[in-house]
């Protein structure tokens, strides 16, 4: 009996290893260890890619793209910009630079942020204030709570990592309504007709109400044995929230009842212990595939009716990729680009946008997010430069330096391009 064990436990674990027969790239290399049947791989080594590939060719790429707030979908925006800085928006600075990872709330007439006690601002056009309220106790301003933002009519919806779920209305700065949840939350708010969707550190989706912040209904997933210190999201298609966990695990889940229509572990089990240091990207769709990347060198493309596999590469970032036409762009960890072809999963073009910097110097350098404008690549960094990438050629046009700290990724509103550091929002032409 122990032998039959042995033998199921060796064919399981050896067909779920990864010999990275999915790469598509230089797909005509051979699987050495396939050829020898005698060598068991006892670890799944994936070499990370640092080199260019076909870095001269040019590529032609539309203006400009389709945009779906809900597929976290940014496609490119219209921004010819000199980035000259014309205003900024001041609030106090966060004790921890984890707050820059929260998207500002944009208005036609102003944004909303928050400082490091939970205060929540609205500015106008102008950068001045034209309300400010703090809806936390003594105690837990000490917390300093990071809080992630969204919209719905005259309705802000706040969750925060402190376990507070609360709405203010957007005109007055007045609260509607606050509730407590188990856990603190760790990542987007997604709107949906008369509700609204979160993920919790407990790896729980949950569905409030929007008119009172009751909640529809919830559901856990794998939990892990860490806390994870990367967001987590989510993007609504027709009748489903696709969402990730801290663990890899994608889900799919019907709207109105929160049943799982289909799930798909992208990780190993013994990641449960190991997510502190995991960290995934956005999802992003198209609206008939979820794309993803991870930090262990893994990007995926997933069909959204049945959560199977379309095609699997090598690539190893968090940041959220771009769909431009029928490519995706994203940026690797080591700084490089890459343009793959959506629908195959093939790579076309690998560029060093790190190349300018000493290699003592690079090793500590890594990319914060990017967003694509005008045919030209913004990537922040967290030693507070930007660098501008022609996207047609993958050549660098301008590196400017921000800050002498972390920056967070580029936005773009109304024409304008905006960037958080500790203390100020600042507003380019």
């Amino acid at each position: 009996m122990i032998k039959i064990f042995a033998i199921f436990f060796s064919f399981v674990f050896i067909t779920n290893c990864s010999f990275n027969s999915n790469s598509r790239i230089w797909n005509d290399q051979k699987n050495e260890i396939a050829q020898n049947k005698n060598i068991v791989e006892i670890f799944d080594t994936k070499e990370v890619i640092t080199k260019e590939f076909n870095p001269g060719i040019s590529i032609d790429f539309s203006d400009t793209s389709s945009q779906n707030y809900k597929y976290n979908n940014f496609g490119s925006y219209d921004y010819k910009g000199g980035l000259d800085k014309i205003q900024g928006y001041r609030f106090s600075n966060f004790k921890s630079l984890d707050g820059l990872n929260s998207m500002p709330l944009f208005l036609n007439d102003g944004l909303v942020y928050f400082d490091k006690k939970g205060t929540l601002l609205r500015f106008d056009q102008n950068s001045k204030i034209i309300w400010k309220n703090n809806f936390y106790s003594k105690a837990e301003k000490k917390l300093n709570p990071i809080l992630s933002l969204a919209l719905d009519k005259n309705n802000l919806l706040i969750v925060d990592n402190i376990s507070k779920i609360y709405s203010v209305n957007l005109n007055t700065g007045e609260l509607n309504w606050s509730k407590n949840n188990p856990y603190p939350f760790n990542s987007q708010i997604k709107t949906h007709n008369e509700s609204f969707f979160a993920i919790d550190y407990n790896n729980t989706l949950r569905c409030f109400k929007i008119v009172d912040g009751s909640e529809c209904w919830s559901l856990a997933t794998e939990s892990s044995f860490t806390i994870s210190n990367t967001d987590y999201s989510l993007v609504i298609i027709d009748n489903q929230v696709i969402f990730n966990n801290s663990i890899g695990d994608i889900t799919a889940v019907d709207i109105s009842s929160g049943l799982i229509i289909w799930q798909l572990p992208t990780q190993s089990s013994n990641i449960i212990n190991q997510t502190y240091n995991f960290k995934i990207s956005n999802l992003v769709s198209d609206g008939k595939s979820i794309f993803f990347s991870n930090n262990r060198n893994e990007f995926y493309s997933v069909d959204i009716k049945t959560g199977s596999l379309n095609w699997k590469n090598d690539i190893s970032s968090n940041l959220t990729p771009i769909i431009l036409d029928e490519f995706i762009i994203t940026i690797s960890e080591d700084g490089y680009l890459f343009i793959i072809q959506k629908d195959q999963g093939n790579i076309l073009r690998i560029n060093d946008v790190y190349s300018s910097y000493k290699p003592k110097h690079r090793k500590d350098i890594k990319p914060e997010g990017f967003l694509i404008a005008s045919n030209k690549i913004f990537l922040t960094n967290n030693n507070g430069h930007l660098i501008v990438v022609n996207l047609k050629t993958g050549k660098i046009e301008q590196i400017k330096k921000i800050a002498r700290e972390k920056i967070s990724k580029p936005y773009i509103f109304n024409q304008n391009l905006y960037l958080v550091k500790n203390g100020t929002i600042i507003k380019y032409d």
